[in-house]
C-alpha cells in the first residue's frame, strides 16, 4: 500500500472512530494486566463478564494473593484456558511484589518477563496503559493487515515490524486499536462486510464481498 493510501486509510477509521479504546474493561493498570492475559484465546465480551464481580474485590496483586488461585478459577472458570491462566496471573502477581513494588513497569522488557505475559500483551499494556506507541498483533490485525496490503508478513512479529514502519502520525497511538475493532466488526474472518468497509477502495482483497441479498 502507498504512502498517500495509508493516511487515506488511517484518516477514514479514524473519522468513524475518533477515540478508540479497548474493549477490555479494567479498574486501573493492574486489572488491565489481568484482563489482557486472560484474553488469550477468548473473546473480550467472555473475559469481561468474568471479571466484573473479580475486579470489583481484587484491583491489586496483593487482593489477588489473598483470594488465592482456587478463588481466583471460581471467578474465570467460563474463560477458556483457565486452569493455565489462574496460575499465571497468582505467579504475576508474586513476582509484581517482589519485583516491581507490587505496581506494572511501563517497560515492554519487563512486562514480557512476568509470567503469561507475551509480547503482544506487553504491548497492549503499554499502548492503554502509558500511551505508548506499540502495536499488539492479534489475529484481526494480522487478517487484516495482510488482507489489505497494508502491512503483509508471515508472522505476528513481521506484521507489527511493519507497521513499526508504515504506520504515520498522528495515528500511530490509536492505529492497532482501529485496525482491531476494523477487523473484528468489518473485516471478518471468514466473510469480510466489504459492501460497508470505509476503505474498501484501497484494499488490496479480491474479490470484494457484495452486500446480501434483501430477503
Amino acid at each position: 500500500m502507498k504512502k498517500a493510501d495509508i493516511v487515506a486509510f488511517f484518516s477514514r477509521l479514524a473519522e468513524d472512530n475518533p477515540h478508540p479504546e479497548t474493549e477490555l474493561e479494567s479498574v486501573n493498570d493492574y486489572t488491565l494486566l489481568v484482563a489482557v492475559v486472560l484474553s488469550a484465546q477468548a473473546t473480550d465480551a467472555g473475559v469481561n463478564k468474568a471479571t466484573r464481580a473479580l475486579f470489583q474485590q481484587v484491583d491489586t496483586p496483593e487482593k489477588m494473593l489473598a483470594l488465592g488461585e482456587e478463588g481466583l478459577k471460581r471467578h474465570i472458570k467460563t474463560i477458556g484456558l483457565f486452569n493455565t491462566k489462574a496460575k499465571n496471573v497468582i505467579a504475576l502477581s508474586r513476582a509484581l511484589i517482589a519485583d516491581h513494588g507490587g505496581k506494572v513497569p511501563a517497560n515492554r522488557d519487563a512486562l514480557e518477563k512476568l509470567p503469561g505475559v507475551g509480547r503482544k500483551t506487553a504491548n497492549v499494556v503499554m499502548n492503554v496503559a502509558f500511551g505508548a506507541e506499540t502495536f499488539a498483533v492479534d489475529t484481526h490485525i494480522f487478517r487484516v493487515s495482510n488482507r489489505t496490503g497494508l502491512a503483509p508478513g508471515k508472522t505476528p512479529l513481521a506484521v507489527e515490524k511493519k507497521l513499526e514502519k508504515v504506520v504515520p502520525q498522528p495515528f500511530r497511538l490509536h492505529a492497532h486499536h482501529w485496525l482491531i475493532l476494523h477487523g473484528r466488526y468489518i473485516c471478518k474472518a471468514r466473510r469480510p462486510e466489504c459492501w460497508r468497509c470505509p476503505v474498501a477502495d484501497l484494499c488490496a482483497y479480491k474479490p470484494k464481498t457484495p452486500a446480501p441479498k434483501a430477503k
